[in-house]
């Protein structure tokens, strides 16, 4: 775990001049030390053998990030901020009314067997927008599949708008995810996640393949939306089904909260701004928007779109790049 109020350089000795760093003194008394470094993942005593699913696991990425954000002098600022393993998050604007987050796996996409854990809190009275950096690409696997939990909690009069770019599957990938939001009586909310099946343009397709996504929308303690997707097996087959996804590989939906038919009306009335196809319906006090495209060009463009309508604001610069 890093806290990144304590990260520094506290611990390390002064470079030496022409910027490399003395060596430590006893190293130098040490010949034996110096002709046999230790060496730096240490390996099975003589005679043992380390198990295959022991070598699988310590290769996997585990990853997590915490975030709190509060108002302070007028402005949403990070309270907290705890990272771990392979993501990051950072906040590339200046403190304002509403704080940009963007998230980064530095392990470049996401493998069978890896874990990702993402907590985002807004206390009352906070805005917060969260996005990525890029896409996230989820690989074939042929043993665990890739685990992502996510749990959102927004205060009194906070607004959190989640929006991070797509999630790309491929071949043979096997993803698990749960998304668990807690929001105050007067909390608001948007949430857009998409899914893109293979990579089109590189003549891609999600032949085989396992997807398990589950949402949990809870508003003052009581459940008020609850959704799960799950595909398995030969997925490419099941999205040329009419009632799926009728040929179209990228799908998404977006939450609003609060949302009613005047919103959903607007959406609608958009209509012929969209490439793919979009259906939207208030209920219960929140809005659902659902939209499959032919590829995730169109979908991309078609949430752009929406979201910008939504929101009456520009979409994070990282989306229009």
């Amino acid at each position: 775990m890093t806290d990144t109020r304590e990260a520094g350089a506290a611990h390390l000795s002064p470079p030496a001049r022409g910027g490399r760093r003395r060596r430590a003194r006893g190293a130098l008394r040490d010949p034996e030390r110096l002709e046999n470094p230790p060496h730096p993942f240490p390996l099975p005593a003589s005679g043992e053998r380390g198990s295959a699913e022991d070598t699988f696991a310590a290769n996997r990425a585990v990853g997590r990030i915490a975030l709190t954000v509060e108002v302070s002098a007028g402005a949403t600022r990070r309270a907290r901020v705890r990272e771990q393993g392979s993501l990051r998050v950072r906040c590339p604007g200046p403190p304002s009314a509403e704080l940009e987050a963007v998230i980064v796996n530095t392990a470049g996409g996401l493998a069978g067997g890896d874990r990702c854990r993402l907590d985002v809190k807004v206390a009352p009275g906070a805005s917060l927008v969260v996005t990525t950096a890029a896409a996230e690409k989820v690989y074939r696997t042929l043993g665990p599949p890739t685990t992502v939990d996510v749990k959102l909690q927004v205060g009194a009069g906070g607004a959190l708008a989640w929006l991070p770019q797509e999630t790309i599957l491929f071949d043979r990938a096997r993803l698990e995810r749960r998304i668990e939001i807690d929001l105050a009586a007067d909390a608001r909310l948007i949430m857009a996640e998409a899914l893109v099946f293979g990579r089109s343009g590189m003549g891609e397709a999600v032949d085989d393949g396992r997807l398990h996504d589950r949402w949990r929308l809870r508003r003052n303690g009581a459940l008020i939306h609850a959704e799960a997707l799950r595909l398995d097996g030969a997925v490419a087959a099941k999205l040329k089904e009419s009632a799926v996804a009728n040929g179209g590989i990228a799908v998404a939906a977006v939450l609003v909260v609060p949302g009613d038919e005047a919103i959903a009306a607007g959406l609608r009335a958009r209509g012929q701004e969209f490439r793919g196809e979009v259906g939207v319906s208030a209920w219960n006090g929140l809005a659902v928007a659902r939209l499959c495209a032919a590829d995730g060009a169109a979908l991309r463009r078609d949430l752009v779109t929406l979201l910008a309508a939504l929101r009456g604001a520009a979409l994070p610069r990282l989306w229009l790049d």
